[in-house]
């Protein structure tokens, strides 16, 4: 049976601040607070939900130094409720920020303490983490000088791996096993 996502747990240097920003975006309440933690859930929210996901809040010495390696997606359902939204998120101390992101429809913001999210526009479900292929590296094997990278869509990929000169994965080990095999 799979695992259920109930909780996202984020860091944070003043977790009650922190968790009241949080809050307030999201129009959630703070449901248990306890020194260096802060829980917020959704209005009406009994644990464990089948559809929610609750935000705790951790304090955290330590400062944020690095890109996010996750990060909060916020919906929106119309590029005039984006732009509320974008705006609210503002008046309550986030910051609109640059992480290389170029000319996209969703708009990334940090909170008071650097966590970087997003604020999507109707639209950008379908193409948010298509990045292009100069932004998608890939661990494998790579020529001399070059990184390996992937194309944002399957049927391009296909393309490029039919056009490869090197030979499908699988070959050379099925070549291999052929020429070990008792004739």
């Amino acid at each position: 049976m799979a695992a259920r996502l109930v909780q996202i747990n984020m860091k944070a240097r003043d977790d009650s601040a922190l968790g009241g920003f949080w809050a307030e975006a999201l129009g959630w309440g703070v449901s248990s607070e306890e020194p260096g933690v802060t829980n917020l859930e959704p209005e009406g929210f009994v644990y464990p939900d089948p559809i929610a996901v609750c935000l705790d809040l951790v304090v955290s010495p330590e400062p944020k130094t690095v890109k996010n390696r996750v990060h909060v997606d916020l919906a929106t359902n119309s590029t005039a409720h984006q732009a509320e939204v974008v705006t609210r998120l503002k008046d309550l101390g986030a910051t609109p920020v640059d992480v290389g992101q170029g000319d996209v429809p969703w708009t990334v913001m940090a909170d008071p303490e650097g966590n970087e999210f997003c604020v999507l526009d109707p639209d950008s479900r379908r193409h948010r983490h298509r990045p292009g292929p100069e932004r998608r590296p890939v661990d494998g094997p790579r020529r001399p000088g070059r990184q390996r990278v992937l194309p944002p869509h399957p049927r391009l990929t296909r393309t490029l791996v039919s056009r490869s000169p090197w030979p499908p994965a699988g070959t050379l080990r099925r070549a291999l096993a052929a020429d070990r095999s008792p004739s």
